[in-house]
């Protein structure tokens, strides 16, 4: 209720503008491969496709995989301009160290693309995770359930302070992690 009257003191012009920005919710998609989160518009002569520009892009990398948890991380990845691979937004990490369904379910399609598509291995999986205890907990999971779908899993380098966040890195920290990976 206090929210409906702030918006409603905010003025006709704002609340238009409200308006108008929840209408356009309706038009988001989900990514079937990365499951990133877009707009057709962002991918226009294609509005029958259901992956997201970036996985249907022929000239990105297939077979590197950059395993992300929010939309944010991956919107800072490409801020850097340095990564040209795929995602797999998997979701926040619980910090119990377990996978919820849902993430399974998104981890057993990344296993079922690098199968058919990359024939078995894909050339580098990135466990792009928060470099934090729970990150280096949730990180060691995925490590072990992937080993055998990478030639090589990476995590990003420690340019990203330990406790921090990767959508509050600047594009050159970022940058760097990317290009320090172990």
């Amino acid at each position: 209720m206090r929210l409906a009257f702030f918006i409603a003191g905010l003025g006709k012009t704002k609340i238009k503008e409200i308006s108008d920005a929840v209408s356009e919710l309706y038009g988001l998609n989900t990514c079937a491969r990365c499951f990133h989160t877009f707009t057709l518009t962002a991918n226009p002569g294609r509005s029958d496709e259901k992956l997201c520009p970036i996985c249907s892009d022929p000239t990105r990398e297939k077979g590197i995989i950059a395993i992300i948890e929010k939309e944010t991380d991956l919107i800072s990845l490409e801020k850097t301009k340095k990564f040209n691979g795929r995602y797999l937004l998997l979701g926040e990490l619980d910090k119990t160290g377990e996978l919820e369904p849902e993430q399974k379910l998104r981890l057993n399609n990344l296993k079922t693309f690098i199968k058919k598509e990359l024939r078995g291995k894909a050339d580098e999986i990135i466990l792009a995770i928060n470099p934090t205890v729970y990150g280096d907990l949730n990180a060691a999971l995925l490590k072990k359930e992937l080993e055998e779908c990478a030639e090589k899993i990476t995590r990003l380098g420690r340019g990203i302070p330990t406790g921090g966040e990767i959508e509050f890195a600047d594009e050159e920290t970022l940058g760097q992690a990317l290009e320090r990976r172990n």
